[in-house]
């Protein structure tokens, strides 16, 4: 081993001794940094804990109350004009079975919502929604962090360009040496283990002079990503304050970094501090449409759960620097008793890893306003509802949690609110279902139920068209809202900037992108229900690689994916034309969602075009940063390399020696 590289691995021990597969580097490759090691016992749900830290912020109960009581005044609102319009001469129990499926459905996107609009008041006003405010960037860095790449047949190429540019920026900075990496591989099969260990070990050779990058690979994934960095944690945490976990496509700016590391090391109460990351790099016209929403839509709803959260926020798993000690002592994952797909190992970790540095009374923070932290989108419909499948279940996974007595009470709205929002499209399926029997009634093609034994006659559904337009109305309203106050925002943004091409751009961003959700909502609506219920039927989905990029799909398996949702379609449509052609106007969306499943699903995984291009652009695309710019030449170098025979392996004076 040559000199420079046993400086920039001091203290390895051999990765054989540690428990992982060596790769078939003879050389450095095979060794870690000296062994740190911090217990990390796993947690009872059953049991209250001794607050570790007394919580920072106070007054919760302003932010939540103006949330849950606005939301639930507006619910009970929609409730009584719907009950006034189906109660016109009496409810028939297939109408009141309406009125709460709809209600469950109406009140889930009021809190959404209201919590929208309440972030979008600092945002308008200029203020920053942050709920811990970081030291300026000038201060000295005392602390020591870890930036852990937890990977799982990813493209090594991306995450080392990924790596060399956030590396070489806070180079830049000066504060490369405060910095340590970690690529912590469970990756299956030697010919893939290999080519990333060659990717990764070129890479250590090409920045030692910066920061150090280690590499290993488990011989067992055991609980998969959580286990992967607990495994970590156990073995190299003690000799690190905190860590920041980055995705396979994540990308961090080196002052974005630096801030985080400062606003931890300035609050030692905090446990976690989440950024919002921007979607970025699509390509395909779905990763357009996910990204302008999120830049466009994504500021006021996460400045709304900013608001109401405030240091009692959630974990989305990445794109977040954790406190170390922190995270050992309190936030340990048992595997749940029973079989999967409610047993076994915890598989939406984040939420739950959230919930127990809050109850040990660590702050779990968000910082919507920091700039500088990216992340990317599966390139279609398809892998999107393969990932959507893997999140419904550790979502309701939680289900056998949230009643436990050592989860808080905000513990128990997130984990709540998690599973819900996989259970609400089934509820909107639903009251789909029974408000087509109802319109069958009202044309008294299915007769009602009798009120009572003295009833002759059945009682025929009668509605009030007018008022249920009003209604109808007023459910847009709600519905449309955050895209509405995310266009008020971009409007404001254009008019600071003199630019009106670009208000106008934003506006036919908006109406292109609405019009693709509302086409894009009735096929999530079938494969969440779907999902659902193979998750409550004990199916699992089991851990595939994600891909993130050479999304096109070809028309032929465009359509077989959306085969159930054209049929549903089409059998829905028939139903509703015998009904009333003006329903089927009513029902549009919603069915035109489902006969057109295939062709959107196809279109929508192709590169997207000049006018979408032009339309969805976001103010990253238009001036994107240069850590990605210099991530992406980093990645297209790395990839040549790769594939170039003998292109990564050491220069020649680096192999005499």
């Amino acid at each position: 081993m040559d000199e420079a590289v046993n400086e920039n691995f001091k203290g390895e021990i051999p990765m054989e001794s540690a428990g992982f597969a060596p790769g078939p580097d003879a050389g450095p490759w095979r060794c870690l940094p000296e062994p740190a090691p911090l217990h990390m016992p796993q947690q009872d749900f059953a049991q209250r804990v001794d607050l570790v830290k007394e919580p920072r912020q106070r007054g919760y109960w302003v932010p939540r109350t103006a949330i849950f009581a606005g939301a639930a005044a507006l619910t009970a609102a929609f409730a009584h004009e719907l009950f006034s319009i189906l109660a016109f001469v009496v409810i028939t129990p297939v109408q009141f079975l309406f009125l709460i499926l709809s209600t469950i459905a109406f009140g889930w996107i009021a809190i959404g919502s209201l919590s929208a609009a309440l972030g979008f008041l600092p945002l308008f006003a200029g203020e920053r929604p942050d709920t811990i405010e970081p030291p300026p960037p000038e201060t000295p860095l005392t602390t020591r962090t870890a930036l852990l790449f937890p990977v799982y047949h990813e493209d090594p190429a991306r995450i080392a360009g990924a790596i060399e540019a956030m590396a070489r920026e806070l180079d830049a900075l000066g504060r490369n040496s405060h910095f340590d990496v970690f690529v912590l591989s469970d990756t299956r099969g030697e010919e893939d283990g290999a080519h990333e260990a060659d990717v990764y070990h070129a890479l250590g050779r090409e920045i030692e002079s910066i920061v150090p990058v280690y590499y290993r690979r488990r011989l067992q994934n055991t609980a998969k990503k959580a286990g992967n960095i607990a495994d970590w944690v156990g073995r190299f945490g003690g000799a690190y304050d905190s860590f920041v976990i980055l995705d396979g496509d994540s990308v961090m700016s080196g002052g974005t970094l630096v801030s985080l590391a400062l606003a931890m090391g300035a609050d030692p109460k905090a446990g976690l501090i989440q950024t919002v990351p921007r979607i970025v790099g699509g390509e395909t016209l779905l990763q357009r449409l996910q990204q302008f929403a999120c830049n466009t839509y994504g500021p006021p709803v996460a400045a709304g759960l900013a608001f109401w959260h405030r240091d009692q926020g959630n974990y989305w798993g990445h794109n977040a620097i954790i406190r170390t000690a922190a995270f050992a002592a309190a936030a340990g994952l048992p595997d749940l008793p029973g079989r999967k797909p409610f047993g076994g190992h915890i598989m939406s970790h984040d939420f739950v890893e959230a919930v127990l540095l809050q109850r040990a009374g660590y702050g779990v923070h968000m910082m919507p306003s920091l700039e500088g932290s990216f992340e990317g989108m599966p390139p279609n419909i398809i892998d999107v509802v393969a990932r959507d499948r893997r999140w419904a279940q550790g979502n309701l996974q939680h289900l056998a949690i949230v009643s436990q007595p050592g989860i808080t009470p905000m513990g128990r709205v997130h984990l709540g609110m998690g599973a819900t929002s996989y259970l609400i499209s089934a509820v909107w399926a639903l009251s789909l279902i029974v408000g087509i029997i109802l319109a069958l009634q009202g044309q008294q093609m299915i007769p009602s139920y009798f009120r009572d034994a003295k009833t002759l006659f059945p009682i025929w559904p009668i509605i009030d068209p007018g008022a249920a337009l009003r209604l109808f109305l007023a459910t847009l309203i709600v519905v449309l809202l955050p895209k509405v106050l995310g266009l008020i925002l971009a409007w404001k943004q254009a008019r600071a900037e003199n630019d009106l091409i670009g208000a106008i751009r934003v506006t036919f961003g908006v109406i292109i992108e609405t019009i693709y959700s509302m086409l894009i909502a009735p096929i999530f609506m079938v494969t969440q229900t779907v999902g659902a219920a193979e998750i409550l039927a004990g199916l699992d989905s089991g851990w595939k690689p994600q891909r993130r990029s050479d999304g096109a799909l070809s028309f032929d398996d465009a359509m077989w994916f959306a085969r159930w949702h054209t049929l549903i379609g089409i059998i829905v449509g028939l139903i509703v034309w015998t009904v009333s052609p003006g329903l089927l106007a009513w029902m549009a969306p919603v069915i035109l969602g489902l006969v057109l499943a295939g062709p959107v699903s196809w279109l929508t995984s192709l590169r997207a075009g000049p006018i979408e291009r032009w339309a969805l652009t976001t103010c990253v695309d238009r001036a994107p940063p240069p850590v990605l710019i210099d991530a992406g030449h980093r990645e297209r170098n790395w990839a040549r390399r790769a594939a170039t025979p003998g292109g990564l392996a050491p220069p020649p004076q680096a192999a005499a020696a």
